[in-house]
């Protein structure tokens, strides 16, 4: 049998995956799909008890809680080894732990300790669970495996005050993109996904308004957050000879094309 190639022992049903930030919003969706799809989840986020709740959500499914902070390495680590000793192996990691940070502070007010908390969570820690999927999928037998980063929208296009949440979804899609070209002699497949507007606790402000590019405040459409998980799931389940590189999904009327 040649790792390199043969994939006839990963089943849908053996298929195991990692999703961040699993204890709510996008995380949460995009678990519950593909508990639901037969896949095994390590649910990783700080709070043990949204993440049983989720798994809750998914009675009868194989579903392993781990409580972890991204930004820590150890707990990185330690997530990463609890899903190799239950698992065997890893064949997505869903890059998805993420915050905004202070909402609505201009650039020059922004305390040095948000910013840093902005990146520590949304870039160094998704390069993190990212390094530690590439060295367990680069090892195991059947080699190889997926990683999708959560983008943005605002990794192509920012919102007023939102500098650390931009400036680290911009750095998502060169994380993105270099992943993918070293993953290529391993079988390591790499995307992202950019998302507009998913209806999460996270977006709860645009239905009652938020500040546009021109100054004013406009409420804004948003969209189930099942459709997202669905796209997520469409993205892990291709061959990997196939790979989507970059996916947006959004509310089809958000203020996007033409933003400012």
């Amino acid at each position: 049998m040649n790792a390199s190639t043969d994939t006839s022992t990963v089943t849908s049903t053996t298929r195991t995956a990692v999703v961040t930030g699993a204890g709510s919003g996008i995380g949460r969706a995009v678990a519950l799909e593909l508990l639901r799809a037969g896949w095994r989840v390590a649910l990783a986020g700080r709070r043990t008890r949204a993440l049983d709740e989720t798994a809750a959500l998914a009675p009868g499914t194989d579903a392993l809680a781990v409580r972890a902070d991204v930004s820590s390495p150890d707990d990185v680590a330690a997530l990463f080894t609890a899903v190799r000793d239950r698992f065997g192996r890893l064949d997505l990691l869903f890059n998805n732990a993420g915050t905004f940070g202070p909402g609505g502070v201009p650039v020059e007010d922004l305390d040095y300790d948000a910013w840093r908390h902005v990146v520590d969570t949304n870039l160094n820690g998704a390069f993190l669970c990212a390094q530690a999927a590439f060295r367990q999928m680069k090892e195991q037998d059947p080699q190889g495996g997926r990683i999708i980063n959560n983008g943005s929208i605002s990794a192509h296009t920012p919102r007023p005050h939102s500098v650390a949440y931009t400036a680290t979804k911009h750095a998502l899609t060169g994380l993105t993109k270099s992943l993918s070209l070293d993953g290529r002699p391993y079988r390591i497949a790499c995307g992202q996904i950019d998302i507009g507007n998913a209806a999460t606790d996270m977006t709860e402000r645009m239905r009652s308004g938020i500040l546009q590019a021109n100054g004013e405040l406009a409420v804004e459409p948003v969209m189930d957050v099942a459709d997202v998980a669905r796209t997520v799931r469409h993205m892990a389940e291709l061959p990997l000879e196939a790979n989507v590189q970059f996916a947006t999904v959004l509310a089809t009327n958000m203020p996007y094309v033409g933003r400012g």
